[in-house]
């Protein structure tokens, strides 16, 4: 998941959130769940794709921690990394070095150009804002997708028997958020405040309590 104000993994029992953060806090809050007999079913999501992950809880604490670090290794910088940082620029030509600008061949229609000029800035100004423009709007309906369908692996599995769950499913892929509110508004409110949350990457529950 790319920078998110979501923390990563989520343990539920039943419909009630217990717990929410690293992948050793969800362990731990499963383990404890676990030994209290809780009635479940337990749950632990993974909030980047909204599917459920298993942990191993038995033995220790310290055997549980164990494992998930082993299985979730903490980010480290690596050689190369220290390379390429400390590595001295390499000496560039004239030009306009900070932005990157690379030269290359486009083939438009005389309209086209003829258009280009008018444009205050010139053509390359022109383009690398049209370009911007529309790589930033892919990437707002790439974000939508990858947050709906996280929000519905996480629908289906821990909400599929829920009244208006069909509804539900049809307003969230429809980016819906008011629409999604209103269906949600009699389920139970972690299950509610959670799809929201990954439907839409929003730290705050807008629905009713």
């Amino acid at each position: 998941m790319p920078a998110s104000r979501l923390p990563p993994f989520s343990c539920f029992d039943g419909h009630r959130l217990v717990a929410s953060g690293t992948p050793e806090v969800a362990a731990l809050a499963l383990k404890q769940l676990r030994v209290d007999n809780a009635a479940g079913p337990l749950l632990v999501f993974d909030n980047a794709t909204g599917r459920t992950r298993d942990f191993d809880t038995r033995g220790s604490d310290a055997e549980l921690l164990a494992r998930v670090n082993e299985a979730f290794p903490a980010a480290v910088g690596t050689d190369a990394d220290v390379t390429a940082e400390e590595a001295p620029a390499t000496p560039r030509g004239r030009g306009r070095p900070k932005l990157g600008v690379v030269a290359r061949e486009v083939t438009l229609l005389p309209r086209h150009w003829a258009w280009l000029a008018e444009q205050p800035g010139g053509a390359s100004v022109v383009l690398r804002r049209l370009v911007e423009a529309a790589s930033c709007a892919g990437a707002d309906k790439d974000r939508q997708r990858r947050d709906s369908e996280r929000a519905y692996h996480f629908l289906q599995a821990i909400a599929g028997d829920l009244p208006g769950f069909e509804e539900a499913i049809r307003v969230l892929f429809a980016h819906d958020r008011a629409g999604l509110e209103a269906a949600l508004r009699s389920w139970p409110a972690d299950v509610r405040a959670h799809a929201l949350r990954l439907a839409f990457d929003d730290p705050a529950d807008h629905a009713d309590g």
